[in-house]
């Protein structure tokens, strides 16, 4: 509770914001134990899923720099198509496996693809087709940062040289400040998106109750932009209507820290599409029990998934 006052403190007025923004394994059956933040009980375990993609995960597979599948990279330049300005698509080479899912990546305000490029090859390589955007103006607004990440959707599935390894039916955005804001605003228009991870999102207002996709905040604990008290753990906190949602706060991280590569960032990123893009229970025990605080992590909630 007090962390949550706390953060109450750490506001300032939308002017200076936007100001600043321009500126920048099975278990033997014995005694009943507590599992592990990396384990989960055998008993519970799921049957392997359809969409299941690559091996078993580890730490070090989730975290790493790159995961099993090779990828290629794919320019899409203006006027590909519509709705959206240009990008770059990244996908496994793998046809062996089956269509993967889709995730399509927004920057923030005054911010161009090259910031939020790292996600890109870093989520591909576990398994999904990802496009990262360039948006129609540095300055879009949330609103339409969001209309952009599903238009970005719509080419994927229907015009892109990748369409044919894509599952339409299973879609995720994600995206750093007004991107954040744009992809909550996104999953609030289109309830059909399969996982959502909006990160140091800032859409002043935004009210998330019409939400059904899985989301997944964060924040950070020194953003002065976008303050996690009253703009990432306060949208968290306003999901009541989700099936699935979990809020993660960086420790010693400002606004800037999501445009750079990080593995606490990638790991929980990845866990949660893996769980509800492509219903991989394999990834819960990075998601339950809780992660506890530590020197990467402020703060966690979650509803804990299982299954």
């Amino acid at each position: 509770m007090t962390r949550h006052l706390t953060r109450a403190f750490r506001v300032l007025p939308a002017a200076a914001v936007l100001a600043a923004s321009a500126a920048l394994a099975p278990a033997a059956v014995a005694a009943p134990t507590a599992p592990g933040p990396a384990t989960r009980p055998a008993a519970v375990r799921l049957a392997a899923g359809p969409y299941e993609r690559g091996p078993a995960p580890t730490e070090a597979s989730i975290t790493a720099e790159r995961g099993p599948f090779a990828i290629e990279k794919i320019d899409v330049p203006a006027g590909s198509g519509t709705g959206f300005n240009r990008g770059t698509i990244y996908a496994p080479t793998d046809r062996g496996q089956g269509t993967f899912g889709a995730i399509a990546v927004s920057p923030g305000f005054v911010s161009p693809q090259a910031l939020i490029d790292w996600y890109g090859p870093r989520l591909a390589s576990q398994g999904f087709v990802v496009m990262t955007l360039e948006t129609n103006s540095l300055f879009d607004v949330p609103a339409a940062r969001g209309d952009q990440l599903l238009a970005a959707l719509d080419y994927l599935t229907g015009e892109s040289a990748a369409k044919d390894r894509i599952d339409a039916s299973r879609l995720a955005v994600m995206g750093h400040s007004m991107g954040g804001g744009g992809t909550l605003e996104a999953v609030r228009k289109r309830t059909s998106l399969k996982a959502a991870v909006p990160l140091a999102p800032w859409d002043p207002g935004y009210d998330g109750k019409a939400v059904r996709t899985p989301t997944m905040v964060m924040g950070a604990d020194n953003d002065f932009i976008a303050p996690a008290g009253t703009m990432a753990h306060a949208y968290y906190t306003g999901l009541t209507g989700v099936p699935e949602k979990a809020y993660l706060e960086l420790r010693n991280a400002g606004h800037m820290a999501f445009n750079s590569p990080n593995a606490t960032i990638a790991k929980y990123a990845i866990a949660w599409m893996k769980r509800f893009v492509d219903e991989d229970a394999r990834y819960e025990q990075f998601l339950c029990p809780e992660p506890e605080p530590g020197t990467s992590i402020a703060d966690y909630e979650g509803t804990c998934p299982t299954g």
